[in-house]
């Protein structure tokens, strides 16, 4: 079997069958509980007060769980700012159905009103499109990790399995002076990490900055500087890639410029010595990204089956891949680990970055770092579970949804 292509064959692959044949029955899903949480981040961990505070962390998130008439559960966490919505319908889609007979690679679920679709329009065809239920991921998560607990097996295993033991991990900071960046690179040094990725613009001070996080963390210490396309056109990103080129530890530039022009970042990869990565969640955009011959490499995001699909594709060119991150809690970034595990291409440091940047991760056993990098569980299913405690003091509401 293939890996690295992994779940169309591994969900159907003789292996499985074996142990669903073995296993016997089925099973009903039956409900949903839903938390609505906001987990705010730490002081000092983002943008220095001369950059302005940080908005994001006030998005509230949902957790899920999936209830199943036989006991076994899964767990799952949404990204920032998704409707409750979009939840609740993601959720009635799925209730009264076998998930031992869903398709994990194709989730039978709702566009949902969220999107402006016809009551019953499902995720089928609009594969990178991104007209799917924008809770999709969160389900997906908590169906794997629910398959996972049943069969005794981990989600690598259900994504084609896992082809590295742990993941590699760099720091993260937002925008900050040079004083609170070298240490924020001095507390990354300490705690093993070997580089930082960190949030910042056109006009920022660069030399002051670049030679504090060096100063604290030493000359090998990489960095990847990520604008947000706030170096807005060619002109300035390569006359700043230029005057930055004294500093050999820069390793890359992630969407320096606005996106929708692939034209600028041809033409910016080829005037530059340092790599450019793009950061794509959909799959079609990883298309034309390769047609345009836009990046060195890509920073990914999108659900598990999907991660594993776009990294492929980066394979096929001859790239390699990270995964991205919007500052999430413990589940989702469990689920990047399985993701990033099963993904051959995925060996540049991934932004699994919540742990040292929000207040609390929600889950009973937050992830260790060790020499920047991070195990990858072989418990069934995601490997995590919530912190109940924790969860239900930063939850802002909860609901849960039954069958009809």
């Amino acid at each position: 079997m293939c890996q690295e292509h992994g779940l169309s064959m591994a969900a159907h692959s003789p292996h499985l069958a074996a142990i669903l044949h073995a296993k016997g029955g089925s099973m009903k899903i039956t409900g949903c509980e839903i938390w609505t949480v906001v987990v705010r981040a730490k002081a000092g961990t983002v943008n220095s007060p001369e950059f302005g505070a940080a908005t994001w962390d006030h998005v509230p998130k949902h957790l899920i769980r999936l209830q199943t008439d036989d006991g076994v559960y899964g767990i799952g966490e949404t990204g920032r700012g998704v409707g409750r919505s979009a939840v609740e319908s993601a959720a009635q889609s799925l209730i009264g159905l076998d998930p031992l007979r869903i398709p994990l690679q194709d989730l039978p679920i709702d566009i949902g009103r969220a999107e402006g679709a016809p009551t019953g329009r499902t995720h089928e065809g609009s594969h990178g499109t991104g007209r799917i239920n924008p809770s999709y991921d969160a389900f997906e998560m908590a169906l794997f990790d629910l398959v996972g607990r049943h069969l005794q097996l981990p989600v690598h295993a259900l994504l084609g399995g896992k082809v590295r033991d742990q993941v590699a991990i760099d720091f993260w900071i937002g925008q900050m002076s040079p004083d609170d960046a070298g240490r924020a690179a001095g507390e990354a040094k300490a705690r093993g990490f070997h580089g930082l990725k960190m949030k910042c613009a056109i006009d920022d001070p660069w030399e002051d900055r670049i030679q504090a996080i060096l100063d604290a963390a030493g000359p090998d210490f990489t960095l990847t500087l990520d604008p947000n396309e706030r170096f807005y056109r060619p002109v300035e990103a390569i006359g700043l890639a230029r005057r930055l080129a004294r500093f050999p530890t820069i390793a890359m530039y992630e969407d320096p410029v606005p996106k929708w022009n692939l034209d600028w970042y041809r033409q910016i990869r080829a005037a530059i010595n340092v790599p450019l990565a793009l950061h794509l969640g959909n799959p079609r955009d990883v298309v034309n990204a390769i047609k345009s011959e836009a990046c060195d490499h890509f920073n990914l995001g999108g659900g598990m089956v999907e991660f594993v699909r776009m990294a492929s594709m980066a394979s096929a060119y001859g790239s390699h891949v990270w995964h991205g991150s919007g500052v999430d809690l413990g589940v989702a970034e469990h689920s990047y680990l399985h993701a990033c595990a099963a993904a051959h291409a995925c060996v540049l440091p991934s932004d699994l970055v919540g742990s040292w940047v929000r207040e609390h991760m929600l889950v009973v056993s937050p992830m260790t770092f060790t020499d920047g990098h991070v195990a990858v569980p072989d418990a069934p299913g995601l490997g995590c579970e919530f912190d109940m405690d924790a969860v239900r003091h930063y939850s802002v509401a909860r609901l849960d949804v039954a069958g009809s």
